[in-house]
């Protein structure tokens, strides 16, 4: 193994894979800004963070369904193994209090392992104090760094984080949640905390991120996910790791923009809500724009006249007292 040499830079160098996956990242950024970047609606929230809590703890191998995840999200009660529905109350509580915690502290990332491990190990929130290796059935996979090693190499990770100004900082996120998982500084719950603080890191680069379940969609490409830490390892350099994490990250954030764009509006479209709102009772136009939403009362008259044109308004009475009616 080749330890990292945080006095200069965790070792890494940009390919052409991770200049287009950039870019996409904040192509898709842009077209989220120009849906004026509204957070996406309260159930859409709901879903990518269960997603998310979901996705990070399977990886780990907890078997609760994506049903259970959701109650214990609603504060209700659930069958199931008694530690795996701890590791998904402990990930909810985390993720919940993501924002407060400072990405480049010490304090912070041992308070984060603190939350999501309570219970769960005897030292939850403290560094590891014995070796750690990641094996493969019998075979050894990962050797990490010796414990007495730790606490410093995090420190050295955190200050070269916090300094750099020539890196991306969606490289940046990336290149933290390996090196994180390299050093794997504590007992358990490494994979757990790495995709955390990536996760963290992100929501620094753009808001949007905290809404985006990229542990999902890393989740559901776990091989993938796997070799590409291996194949950093081999080349004692983080870049196979951050290319794919950068092209999950854009993925994720893809099924994102899909989720958030607005649907166009048309008069058809437009008539089509009113009706489902409406049926058969009578509606003014007043009423009409209230519903539909976006539209001026010019337009709203437009296609109120056009569906009464075609037969499928019936219309009763003029001006201010006109009302409407579906067929």
């Amino acid at each position: 193994m080749i330890l990292s040499n945080f006095t200069m830079k965790p070792p890494y160098h940009i390919t052409d894979t991770i200049l287009r996956c950039v870019g996409e990242i904040h192509r898709l950024l842009g077209r989220y800004e120009g849906f004026h970047g509204q957070p996406p609606a309260p159930m859409l929230r709901k879903r990518n963070r269960i997603r998310t809590i979901l996705g990070s703890v399977a990886i780990e191998g907890n078997t609760l369904k994506m049903s259970q995840v959701t109650a214990l999200f609603d504060h209700k009660r659930v069958v199931g193994p008694t530690r795996e529905i701890r590791e998904v109350q402990n990930a909810l509580t985390l993720y919940e209090e993501l924002t407060s915690f400072n990405p480049f502290q010490i304090a912070d990332l041992l308070r984060g392992h603190g939350v999501l491990m309570r219970g769960l190990v005897p030292d939850a929130g403290c560094f590891r104090r014995g070796a750690v290796g990641i094996f493969k059935g019998s075979a050894v996979t990962h050797v990490a760094p010796p414990a007495h090693r730790v606490p410093t190499l995090i420190a050295e990770l955190f200050r070269y984080a916090r300094r750099t100004k020539t890196i991306s900082p969606l490289i940046l996120a990336c290149l933290v949640h390996y090196e994180l998982e390299f050093i794997h500084p504590f007992s358990d719950g490494n994979g757990r905390i790495g995709r955390a603080w990536q996760s963290l890191l992100l929501q620094r680069c753009h808001p949007a991120f905290e809404f985006i379940p990229v542990e999902s969609v890393i989740q559901q490409r776990q091989k993938a996910y796997y070799r590409a830490l291996a194949a950093a390892d081999r080349a004692g350099e983080a870049t196979p790791f951050i290319e794919f994490a950068l092209q999950a990250i854009a993925d994720a954030l893809h099924e994102f923009i899909v989720d958030v764009a607005p649907v166009r509006s048309t008069p058809q479209a437009r008539l089509a809500i009113a009706k489902a709102a409406f049926g058969s009772n009578a509606f003014s136009r007043k009423q009409y724009v209230n519903l539909v939403g976006g539209v001026s009362t010019a337009t709203a008259s437009r296609d109120l006249a056009g569906a009464v044109r075609r037969g499928t308004l019936i219309l009763r009475g003029m001006q201010a007292t006109a009302r409407y009616r579906f067929r």
